[in-house]
């Protein structure tokens, strides 16, 4: 199909370039000089017959004009000759030159075995060539001719912040909850962005943004998170750290902000309130009581209880997140992905669990 395909297309080619030359042929069939040879005679009859030349004149105008029509007529058959010479040249050059060209140039070029590029694989290739700066520019360019258009805002924040450009990320995501509406969601990005363009300070502007989200969404616990970094900021540390332990009391167990909290708690110089399944009361206090190196093993004995308990029971996923989340704290990636992995199998027909389990890999950094 290819081949005929190619020879249809050679075919029709030659065919473009011999039809003008067939026309030009045809338009000089008939000479002029004929016609106007005839004229001639007729005037030369018309001077006779009114008497302003001799018979003998009037056959000698014709004998003249006759000798005129002869010699131009040599020569038309002459030009003629010649130029079909150069037709059937050109005619024959058309015939043999374009395909003898056309198949040389694709032997060299073309490949009729290769396959077709599908239309997905080109467009994935064109949006790899397409850089991340590339597609900054483009929405940026929409942009400033579009300043109205929210979604842009809200499409191109997100992008600031992973480049960290966290000053264009809070203006972007205010844009955006000027134009579609201020959510707890648009102001938390914009007050965020805010912090770390202040070097992780919760600035005035941010402070105000984290209030109004509580007054839109009591218990927001990125808010709440913020505003007691700012308290403690401010110099009241152990202010800080009541609100830090209420949120981590009142949030659930494997929530993703968790381990952030508690890590906080420990670094402004409090205790974080005990979790499901840790030591409480008097064994929290006991343990607490022991030197950092009997800490250390004391602790070390129960996440391996907890891993030896969901060895024989696989079907507390309370259990699993905490053994989990005890290995990671223990600085030890490699068991914390051995538990995700062995937890996923002994929960597999729990969508519930799973989720919870995907939720907490993504919190620790365990995958990806």
């Amino acid at each position: 199909m290819v081949w005929l395909a190619f020879a249809l297309m050679t075919g029709a080619v030659v065919l473009a370039v011999l039809w003008p030359l067939g026309r030009a042929r045809a338009g000089k069939s008939r000479d002029p000089d004929v016609a106007f040879y005839r004229s001639q005679v007729e005037e030369i009859e018309r001077d006779a017959a009114l008497g302003l030349l001799t018979p003998a004149d009037a056959e000698a105008a014709k004998a003249e004009a006759a000798r005129r029509l002869m010699k131009v007529s040599d020569e038309a058959m002459t030009g003629r000759s010649e130029s079909r010479t150069a037709v059937r040249i050109a005619a024959v050059l058309a015939l043999v030159a374009i395909p003898a060209v056309a198949l040389a140039v694709y032997a060299r070029v073309g490949s009729p075995d290769f396959p077709d590029l599908p239309l997905a694989s080109r467009q994935a290739e064109r949006s790899r060539s397409l850089t991340v700066d590339d597609a900054l520019a483009k929405i940026e360019g929409h942009l400033a001719a579009n300043p109205d258009d929210g979604r842009g805002w809200e499409v191109v924040g997100p992008v600031y912040m992973r480049l960290g450009k966290f000053e264009q990320g809070a203006h972007a995501f205010g844009e955006a909850a000027r134009i579609l509406g201020a959510t707890p969601q648009r102001l938390n990005s914009q007050a965020e962005a805010l912090v770390y363009a202040a070097t992780d300070t919760v600035t005035p502007q941010a402070r105000e943004l984290f209030e109004k989200v509580l007054a839109m969404k009591e218990g927001d616990p990125t808010a709440r998170f913020y505003l007691a970094l700012a308290r403690a900021q401010s110099g009241d540390r152990q202010g800080a750290i009541d609100d830090l332990n209420a949120l981590a009391a009142e949030s659930p167990a494997d929530a993703p902000w968790q381990n952030v909290v508690r890590q906080r708690i420990v670094a402004l110089g409090g205790t974080p309130p005990a979790v499901k399944g840790e030591p409480t009361g008097e064994a929290a206090n006991a343990l607490r009581a022991l030197p950092a190196g009997d800490q250390q093993a004391a602790i070390r004995g129960m996440v391996d209880g907890l891993a030896a308990r969901l060895g024989q029971d696989g079907r507390d996923a309370d259990g699993w997140l905490r053994l989990v989340r005890a290995y990671a704290v223990l600085k030890e990636p490699e068991l914390a992905r051995t538990a995700l992995g062995n937890a996923r199998k002994a929960l597999g027909d729990d969508q519930a669990a799973s989720r919870r389990l995907d939720d907490l890999a993504r919190e620790l950094g365990l995958e990806g």
